[in-house]
């Protein structure tokens, strides 16, 4: 019988106003993968706090009880002292810091006055061999990708005698390939004998790895479900998640497509630092009335490039080509030009660029417009809140007021929140960038219902995603992109996850 590494019993934590978790009950046996799954908001992230220290002992109640010893964790330290480690969605890297620097940071190799580099650097190599990943640790972090950024953080972990390792949304950022091999790093990790808990919305990649899924809705715990034993489908999954069977993934949409809304022609964007390399090469685009355009490819494809240098310039260098919008060409050299112009921009760093945290709701919604609500410079706050509770309602947004900092919400209605922001913008053409990274599958139905109404509207969306899925359910036609080009557009009947990843592969092969 399997050994119980881990129970946390009644564990119940409130905040101003919500109960974020209300005995909630968890126990994982050694060497397995333990799966959380929930909506946005339901508390996984929250438990996993309180478990590692972060939310320290005596600001929540219940029991910890950690290989059969009852713990009362006051900071993170405490935790990782025991062999329980935490990898956040948003990872903590100093990029102007090596490999090496990042995974001993606060953990020095070396005596009390001095730090040993050479033994930093030569466990960080054996560390980094350990995960698969083929870079020096002297490597600046600036200068890899997100995927071996997410290895060097499991690499980290190592370095501190992990023993339970978790893991919050490992893949959100994650093009197909890298998330694969990520999870295999964790079935290997598992015949180690590591445990590890993972909280992802990528529920196929649930059933891939996981031995067990617990299932958390408003607070609480719903059930737990059991490789072998019970049904380990997604349909099964989301059930409990939103308690509910969802027929579709997709709302339906009847389209009624008019006129060319924005058009892109021979559009060249150069790197903003390094010299000469063009991150977008003579790119020619449309988007149409009451059409919904999905942009795909793997990352590092250009797509989000694309994306702010129309608008507004706001990324890249040497930019050249023409930009039409309703049929005239425009020169949009600013982003406050672009806004005027009727172009909005839902970032796909809702947190780093999309969003003031530290703000309320109110203030955010009305940010990219205060005009709008303004008297000869002067806010008239009854319009803001008026405008804010209204968006509150209408995107039905979770939250206990309008005057909550965005920072205090989960990642499905702080996506609403900048939503809210440029619907309140009016825009004509809205493109959406990755807009439901890291969010449940209940939330993104909402929001794909939101972007329905858009079109319905008349708005024209173009919407960039990595999830395949995502794009063939709510695009009325695809373009392909791949290194800085585009390289096939296709009528939604035509576009398939094979015939796309084909377009990716011919046009790799050409170069």
């Amino acid at each position: 019988m399997a050994k119980t590494i881990l129970e946390m019993r009644n564990i119940t934590k409130t905040f101003p106003g919500v109960k974020a978790l209300d005995n909630v009950n968890l126990q994982v046996e050694e060497g397995e993968i333990h799966a959380l799954v929930g909506e946005n908001g339901a508390g996984k992230s929250t438990l996993m706090n309180v478990l590692s220290g972060i939310y320290p002992y005596g600001s929540y109640e219940g029991d910890i009880i950690y290989q059969g010893e009852v713990c009362q964790f006051k900071v993170i330290k405490d935790s990782e002292a025991k062999g329980i480690v935490i990898i956040h969605q948003e990872l903590a890297l100093v990029p102007y810091l090596s490999i090496g620097e990042n995974m001993y940071l606060g953990n020095e190799r070396g005596g009390k006055f001095h730090i040993d580099w050479d033994e930093t650097y030569n466990k960080a190599d054996a560390l980094l061999k350990e995960v698969g990943l083929h870079e020096s640790s002297n490597t600046l972090i600036k200068d890899i990708g997100v995927g071996k950024q997410q290895l060097v953080e499991i690499a980290k972990a190592l370095s501190k005698d992990v023993k339970l390792l978790i893991l919050d949304e490992p893949t959100a950022s994650l093009n197909e390939s890298d998330s694969k091999a990520l999870l295999e790093l964790l079935l290997q990790f598992k015949r180690q004998g590591m445990t590890s808990i993972i909280i992802s919305h990528k529920l196929n990649e649930i059933s891939y790895v996981a031995d067990k899924i617990t299932i958390i809705r408003d607070g609480s715990t719903i059930e737990t479900l059991v490789k072998g034993v019970d049904d380990f489908s997604e349909e099964r999954i989301i059930k409990g998640m939103v308690g509910r069977d969802m027929s579709s993934r997709f709302p339906k949409r009847e389209s009624h497509i008019g006129e060319v809304m924005l058009e892109v022609k021979d559009w060249t964007v150069y790197h903003p630092q390094f010299e000469g390399r063009k991150v977008c090469d003579n790119v020619s685009m449309n988007v149409r009335k009451g059409e919904v355009v999905g942009i795909s490819g793997l990352m590092g494809a250009g797509r989000t490039e694309l994306a702010m240098s129309m608008f507004g310039h706001s990324y890249g260098a040497d930019i050249s080509g023409t930009l039409k919008l309703h049929g005239k060409e425009v020169h949009l050299k600013t982003i406050k030009q672009a806004i005027e112009a009727g172009l909005a921009y839902v970032t796909e760093d809702r947190k780093g660029n999309g969003l003031v945290l530290s703000n309320p709701i109110r203030v955010n919604t009305t940010l990219a417009r205060m005009e709008k609500v303004s008297r000869h410079g002067v806010i008239d706050f009854d319009a803001e809140r008026s405008v804010a509770e209204d968006y509150k309602n209408a995107l039905h947004t979770k939250t206990p007021s309008i005057e909550q900092n965005v920072g205090n919400l989960s990642g499905g209605n702080q996506q609403k929140v900048l939503l809210a922001k440029w619907m309140f913008a009016d825009p004509d053409v809205l493109i959406l960038d990755e807009p439901t990274r890291g969010i449940d599958v209940g939330a993104k139905y909402e929001i794909y219902c939101i972007i329905n109404d858009l079109v319905a509207e008349g708005k024209s969306v173009i919407m960039i995603s990595s999830e395949l899925p995502e794009i063939l359910g709510m695009s009325d036609r695809v373009y392909v992109m791949n290194e800085g080009r585009m390289v096939a557009e296709l009528p939604i009947e035509e576009a398939t996850s094979e015939v796309i990843m084909s377009k990716i592969l011919q046009s790799s092969a050409k170069k």
